[in-house]
């Protein structure tokens, strides 16, 4: 068990699958009491309604947290049409209902180059971004005005791989700070129609896969095994 902690205190990486309704920090302090280990974080927040790719760094590896969420990142998800959201997302209620006649596959497939390359993104007041120290969410639920200048970001990818109206079925793949919510919300905007994120999987960072990642509870079933393994050995 000693040779256990010694080794997370002197740093790895860890590809966990965060399940939805987890926030990041919550799958890091999971992490953290199962190995027992004080220094321990993840490159890249995924918000709690998204699943995927979260990787966390132990000991050692902390330090190299910035060059992990520097990475390009792709995800895969759906966006739903004809309506909008405070937050971008489900977090907050659907409202401004709008109809979706008239829109065509084509309308949809022609707008795609407008968000490829690099673009500009205003970033969701409903989210980590400081302003003057100040979480911006915070402010957005306390009521203030709160006003977000664009920001420039790379979308490399970004295809529709799948039409049921009102739902699309999306891959992206950007650089890192992009919004996928703000992607989004700007795609109903430029429709015509609204748009909010519905789902999202992050699948990929740099060259780490969502493929070789482990639930959290997988990961901490593991290290209780291992546990038991040496009390019993």
């Amino acid at each position: 068990m000693n040779n256990a902690a010694n080794s997370y205190e002197e740093g790895c990486v860890l590809l966990i699958n965060k399940p939805m309704h987890w926030t990041s920090f919550d799958a890091v302090h999971k992490i953290r009491n199962t190995i027992r280990t004080k220094k321990v974080g993840h490159a890249g927040t995924l918000d709690p309604l998204a699943s995927g790719l979260l990787i966390i760094c132990t000991g050692k590896f902390t330090k190299k947290i910035n060059e992990y969420m520097a990475q390009e990142k792709e995800y895969t998800g759906t966006i739903t049409l004809g309506a909008t959201t405070p937050t971008f997302d489900l977090e907050s209620e659907p409202q401004n209902f709008m109809s979706l006649t008239g829109l065509t596959e084509e309308n949809i497939y022609e707008m795609l180059p407008s968000f490829t390359g690099e673009i500009l993104q205003v970033p969701p007041i409903h989210s980590a971004i400081k302003v003057n120290g100040k979480r911006v969410y915070k402010l957005a639920r306390k009521g203030d005005d709160v006003k977000l200048e664009p920001r420039k970001t790379t979308i490399k990818e970004f295809e529709i791989v799948k039409i049921e109206f009102p739902i699309l079925s999306f891959r992206v793949v950007c650089s890192t700070g992009t919004y996928i919510r703000s992607l989004a919300n700007d795609f109903g905007a430029a429709l015509g129609c609204g748009g909010y994120l519905s789902s999202l999987c992050r699948t990929r960072i740099g060259s780490y896969l969502l493929s070789d990642a482990v639930t959290i509870e997988e990961f901490v079933n593991a290290e209780k095994s291992k546990i038991e393994r040496k009390i019993n050995s």
